[in-house]
């Protein structure tokens, strides 16, 4: 046993799981239906973890989109078979579950509401670590009583922690900013699993040392390092890390719980959950995996990626290259994007590379090689310069910034204020728009986050005939799961 870890002999490490979630979003494209978490629910209830992740992220679109279920029904369902442990969500601030900014009204609905149907701990993200837009989702879930766990969207500048934008005084100033707006808990949120061990330590030492609050690590295992990062974290006394039954862990999810369990047996830090009972659950998971397979990522052997440790860019964010150059009949020149999205990026205010900021860079690089730099400009980035999307770490260069928006309809100014006190309030339109197809709130704010898919599924989930939307057609006999 090594000195650091003597320092918190007696500290079990706590353990949220993400298997409901996260777990699956990472490896089966977020496709596992609820059905197929039932059958271990209660005696997950039983393993003692922290807290379960069940709802966020990708789940809300996925259910209603491709499941044909309810995405508000999760959480109530579970509720039934797992009573102990607290459910955690991922919510990304002023973006929800959805693809953009919405208004204070929609936020604080949608928060109510979240905490109606059963969500105990909510993980609070801004892609740009723009505090501005999560300040009306925290205010809310504070006054529901509820736990605001404020997150910290990990990225590098070099491909070590350091260098002049995210190092050890960045992180630390972001986590003493999230005490400071009333968090209960941080996290350091590693979505690329770019964190290596030995910054995981000195990270998570230098945070400890600058705030009172429990600390969680969140990373994923894209690059093969995050089981390691774990170790070293915990030594240096992290509270909390996320991880995932075995088969949904691994490859661009999280570590799996089972090897650390048994790396920490005998340790100060070691948990008190039943490796055997872990072992039956991930047996079940095994079982229902051939339902699943077809969106496993097989297109190479190996199950980590070793090139996000030298360009920094999330596998999904390939995938997402992948897909436009295939389309443009330019996949040749995919190393030619790979170093424009690092130059794209830097010239963008080095916003980490996180949902919808990474789309919106590699969309831009794509143009920049395929037609000129800045020539074609998307929308979106004008977006994201303007303002609209927050504050980026880095200003972007006034010269650039004034190229970028030039005759732009929204705006050639930068804006100075918080993104969201330019939006209207929503719900009272959305109401109006849905008429009697609309039976609950929740039917409301589900439209505003997904307008066109979810009108499609409201009238096929209360059998309406389909006389609204461009193409929809009647799914004669068919029920969806509430």
């Amino acid at each position: 046993m090594t000195q650091e870890t003597k320092k918190v002999s007696g500290n079990p490490i706590k353990i949220q799981d993400n298997t409901f979630r996260d777990g699956h979003q990472s490896i089966y494209a977020t496709r596992m239906k609820t059905e197929d978490m039932l059958p271990i629910a209660e005696e997950m209830d039983n393993c003692g973890f922290h807290a379960m992740e069940v709802w966020g992220g990708a789940t809300f679109d996925t259910m209603h989109r491709f499941l044909g279920e309810d995405p508000w029904m999760r959480p109530k369902i579970l509720k039934k078979y797992i009573k102990k442990t607290p459910f955690a969500m991922l919510i990304r601030g002023q973006n929800l579950v959805g693809y953009r900014h919405y208004a204070d009204d929609v936020v604080n609905a949608f928060v109510d509401k979240s905490c109606e149907i059963g969500i105990d701990v909510f993980r609070c993200f801004d892609a740009l670590n723009d505090f501005r837009n999560m300040e009306s989702c925290a205010r809310r879930i504070k006054e529901n009583g509820k736990e605001f766990q404020g997150a910290l969207c990990y990225s590098l500048t070099e491909v070590r922690l350091g260098g002049e934008v995210y190092n050890l005084d960045f992180f630390v100033k972001k986590a003493v900013e999230l005490e400071q707006m009333g968090a209960d808990a941080i996290c350091i949120k590693d979505m690329a699993g770019l964190l290596s061990p030995f910054d995981a330590y000195d990270l998570v030492l230098a945070i400890k040392k600058a705030i009172k609050l429990p600390l969680h690590l969140h990373c994923h295992y894209t690059s093969g390092m995050a089981s390691m990062t774990y170790l070293k974290a915990i030594e240096a006394g992290v509270d909390v890390v996320d991880t995932c039954l075995a088969p949904f862990a691994l490859r661009t999810s999280m570590p799996a719980i089972e090897p650390i369990i048994a790396a920490l047996q005998g340790t100060g830090r070691e948990p008190a959950i039943d490796l055997n009972k872990l072992l039956v659950l991930g047996e079940h998971l095994e079982n229902i995996a051939p339902k699943y397979n077809t969106y496993l990522a097989n297109q190479k052997l190996s199950i980590i990626d070793n090139g996000v440790l030298a360009h920094q860019i999330p596998g999904g964010m390939i995938s997402n290259l992948t897909g436009q150059l295939k389309e443009m009949n330019a996949l040749d020149r995919l190393g030619e994007i790979y170093k424009e999205v690092v130059l794209t990026r830097k010239e963008m205010g080095c916003p980490p590379l996180v949902t919808p900021v990474s789309q919106i860079i590699g969309a831009q690089a794509v143009l920049n090689v395929l037609f000129g730099r800045y020539i074609r400009v998307s929308n979106q980035l004008r977006d994201l310069v303007l303002g609209l999307y927050g504050r980026t770490p880095v200003p972007i260069d006034p010269a650039l910034a004034k190229k970028i928006l030039k005759n732009y309809k929204r705006g050639e100014e930068p804006i100075k204020e918080r993104p969201a006190d330019f939006l209207k309030p929503e719900i009272e339109a959305a109401k109006e728009q849905l008429g009697d197809l609309a039976r609950s709130d929740e039917d409301v704010l589900a439209y505003i986050l997904y307008p066109a898919t979810m009108e499609k599924f409201l009238r096929e989930k209360y059998d309406k005939s389909l006389t609204r939307g461009a193409g929809d057609k009647k799914n004669s006999g068919k029920k969806f799961a509430a």
